[in-house]
C-alpha cells in the first residue's frame, strides 16, 4: 500500500440521464437524475483507494450544504481531506451533465466560483510522508510551483500529472512530473492524428518520462525512451463514460507503483476503464 496525494478539484455532478442527446432547442424528458461527487483528482483517488492505496486530496471546499455530499463520499472510501482549505465565500464547482442511455457519451456543462488550491496552503503539507503526488493539470501558475517545490525538495517522490484540457501555458507543467498522463482531447489540440504520433512527439522532447495517452474507445499508448507501446481497448457496452479518464489515471498510478511493465500497465488500466464504462459512477471497480 502507498500513500498518496492528489491535488486538484472536487465538484458535484449533476447528472442527468436522457434515452438520447437532444438537439438544439430540442425538448426531452430526464429519465433519471442522480447528484455525485465529482472532480478528476478525487476520482482518481477515490479509484486509488480501492485498490488498497491510502489517498490524500489537497483542493477547496466552500462552507455550504453541497459540499456535505463531496466529504461524506470522500470518507466513505477513507479519503483523507485534513489539507484541504475550506473557504467562506463561493460556489462549489458544479457539472450539469446529460447522459445519453444510447450511447453512453455524457456532455458537460461546468460551473465555478471558487478559489483554486494555493501555492502556500500547498506548501504546509508534510510530503515526505508520501510515496506518490498526483496532480491536476488546471490551476499552471500555481500548480506549476507546486511541482517544482516538490522536485526540489524531495526529487525521490514520483509525480504524475493529467494533462486533459488544452489550457494556456500547461506544457509548463511537463517538466517537473516524472509521468504525463495525457488525453485524446489534449492530444488531438496539438494536431495529433493518433497516440503513437502523439507520445513519440513528446518522449523526443521530454526522453526520460513515460508519456502516457488514453485514446478514448480505441484503446491507449505510450511512450519511454524512444519505445512505444499500444493496448487496444475491450470491446464493450458503454453505459457511463464519466469519469473514465480519472479511472485510467489510476489504474497507471497503482500499477506504476508495483513497478509492472508499462505494457502491463496499459493493459491492466485499459480494462479498468473499460470495466467502470460498464457500470454507472466508480464503485466497487477493484472487485473480480
Amino acid at each position: 500500500m502507498a500513500k498518496i496525494l492528489c491535488t486538484g478539484i472536487a465538484a458535484l455532478d449533476i447528472i442527468n440521464e436522457v434515452k438520447y442527446y437532444p438537439d438544439e432547442d430540442d425538448e426531452i424528458r430526464i429519465a433519471a437524475q442522480e447528484k455525485r461527487r465529482g472532480g478528476n483528482a478525487t476520482n482518481s483517488a477515490v479509484v486509488l483507494s480501492q485498490l488498497g492505496h491510502q489517498c490524500f486530496w489537497a483542493g477547496t471546499l466552500v462552507n455550504e450544504m453541497d459540499s456535505r455530499i463531496i466529504l461524506a463520499d470522500l470518507e466513505h472510501y477513507q479519503i483523507n481531506y485534513d489539507y484541504c482549505q475550506f473557504l467562506d465565500g463561493g460556489k462549489i464547482p458544479t457539472s450539469y451533465i446529460t447522459l445519453s442511455q444510447d450511447t453512453g457519451s455524457r456532455t458537460i456543462c461546468h460551473y465555478r466560483d471558487l478559489p483554486e488550491y494555493t501555492f502556500a496552503a500547498f506548501k504546509k503539507i508534510k510530503l515526505q510522508e508520501f510515496d506518490w503526488l498526483h496532480f491536476e493539470g488546471r490551476n499552471i501558475a500555481q500548480t506549476q510551483q507546486m511541482m517544482l517545490w516538490c522536485k526540489q525538495q524531495y526529487p525521490d517522490i514520483p509525480i504524475s500529472v493529467e494533462i486533459e484540457k488544452p489550457r494556456d501555458l500547461i506544457n509548463k507543467l511537463f517538466q517537473a512530473a516524472d509521468i504525463l498522463l495525457f488525453s485524446e482531447q489534449y492530444a488531438r489540440a496539438q494536431a495529433a492524428a493518433s497516440a503513437e504520433t502523439f507520445c513519440q512527439l513528446i518522449n523526443s522532447q521530454y526522453p526520460d518520462k513515460t508519456i502516457i495517452c488514453a485514446w478514448g474507445d480505441s484503446g491507449a499508448g505510450a511512450a519511454f525512451k524512444q519505445q512505444y507501446y499500444w493496448q487496444s481497448a475491450q470491446k464493450i457496452k458503454a453505459v457511463d463514460t464519466l469519469a473514465a479518464g480519472d479511472v485510467f489515471n489510476a489504474g497507471i498510478i497503482d500499477q506504476q507503483i508495483k513497478q509492472i511493465p508499462i505494457k502491463k500497465c496499459l493493459e491492466f488500466a485499459c480494462q479498468l476503464a473499460g470495466k467502470k464504462c460498464t457500470q454507472k459512477g466508480i464503485a466497487g471497480l477493484a472487485t473480480e
